[in-house]
């Protein structure tokens, strides 16, 4: 038994020790034909690394928007009683979007006119009196002067009369009293008329002023009845509508919303990573899928949403025949002008601010894998920062089934 026993762990020991050198062999199999591999060179695609200057831009998306937007909203307590235009329609300053109604303000406006001709009325009517107190005046003044004029003739009678001897001394200086008296009377009398005419001045001023007043408070209420007629006020497109027919509305309450159509602006996201080093004025290029449209940056914003950050171009070329508000677009954002870069065209499968193995050509039938930095993508330029110099030609087709070799060998 024990003989049988120690032959049956002999036989053992030898398929295991077999097993072992049969794996050991195949890992040197797989380890020697991982070092290179042989490919026909028509399945591959070359490119040459590219040295020179290069404009680097940002890749940004976004829409037009409306350079000028007006809100509209209620002038006064109202319903509305008409809707004449529905969003989407192109508008004048002149066009009407909607009527509101409101009975009182038709009213008020009825009794301010009607005060306004009242007072106007009160006013003529106030002038013809004072015309005829300053005629009673003048009557007064005329009467006085007559008055003054008898007396001088007396006067000069008098006197003639004196020296002839025929007249007393007391008659001459009654008749020279007299005419005292009535050129102190027709002084008087002036100043009260004068006095007459400052006050009557004054009088007409304050009921000028009355009616100023009653009349700018007729043209704010005929404006505000003018204004239930809700015009675009600008020339668009109606780009909103907040109210439905027969809905009332308070003062100030949002009815719609209207927008340039021609005159518009880009709303861009930009790329967080890149905003920073974006300068206001940078140009701009954007393509709306019929054509390219030169723009500027005016302004960024420095609230990041969803690893974005928000910015307004202002367009400077004409604009394509699609271009309309909500029109998506995308951009290219200058960001800097390098001198002195290395670049290859970007094709599918290589990411800009990456690290990738990649075939790079060593010799007309040899490739070497090498570890190769990208930077930034550019106008369809993919910038490298490290691994490779100008010249090198790298295999731009798909090699991902190849990585596990450090070299392939080219068969022409």
């Amino acid at each position: 038994m024990k003989i049988e026993l120690n032959q049956k762990k002999s036989w053992k020991k030898g398929v295991l020790i077999t097993l072992f050198v049969s794996l050991l062999s195949y890992a040197a199999y797989a380890v020697s034909s991982k070092s290179v591999k042989s490919v026909s060179a028509d399945t591959l695609r070359f490119q040459t690394v590219k040295s020179g200057p290069i404009d680097i831009y940002a890749t940004a998306y976004g829409e037009f928007i409306s350079a000028k937007e007006r809100l509209l909203t209620a002038p006064a307590l109202g319903k509305v009683s008409e809707i004449l235009v529905r969003p989407g329609t192109q508008v004048t300053p002149d066009t009407v979007i909607l009527h509101l109604f409101n009975p009182k303000l038709n009213q008020e406006v009825s009794e301010a006119q009607g005060l306004l001709a009242q007072q106007k009325a009160q006013r003529e009517a106030f002038k013809y009196e004072q015309q005829n107190e300053r005629l009673n005046y003048q009557s007064s003044i005329a009467d006085i002067e007559a008055e003054i004029e008898k007396a001088l003739l007396e006067l000069s009678v008098n006197q003639k009369l004196l020296n002839l001897g025929v007249a007393s001394q007391i008659e001459l200086q009654r008749a020279q009293l007299s005419v005292e008296q009535q050129n102190k009377r027709l002084k008087f009398e002036k100043e009260k008329y004068q006095q007459f005419i400052e006050m009557q001045s004054y009088q007409l001023t304050q009921r000028d002023i009355t009616i100023t007043q009653q009349i700018s408070q007729v043209l704010l209420l005929e404006q505000q009845l003018e204004d239930m007629k809700v015009k675009a006020g600008i020339t668009g497109s109606l780009q909103t509508l907040e109210i439905e027919l027969g809905q009332s509305v308070q003062l100030g309450e949002s009815l719609a919303k209207v927008g340039s159509d021609k005159e518009l602006i880009a709303r861009l996201r930009l790329p967080q990573h890149q905003a920073d080093q974006i300068d206001i004025n940078a140009p701009v290029i954007i393509d709306t899928q019929k054509g390219l449209i030169k723009a500027h940056i005016s302004r960024i914003e420095s609230l990041v949403t969803n690893g974005s950050i928000l910015a307004e171009a202002i367009i400077d070329g004409e604009l394509t025949s699609n271009s309309r508000p909500s029109l998506t677009v995308s951009a290219q954002v200058f960001i800097k002008h390098q001198k002195d870069a290395l670049f290859i065209d970007q094709v599918s499968g290589l990411r800009p601010r990456s690290k990738q193995a990649l075939f790079v050509q060593t010799n007309n039938s040899l490739l070497e894998q090498k570890e190769v930095t990208f930077g930034e993508i550019s106008q369809g330029q993919l910038v490298i920062a490290n691994g490779l110099n100008s010249g090198d030609k790298i295999v731009s087709s798909d090699t991902n089934k190849y990585v596990q070799f450090n070299q392939l060998s080219v068969i022409q």
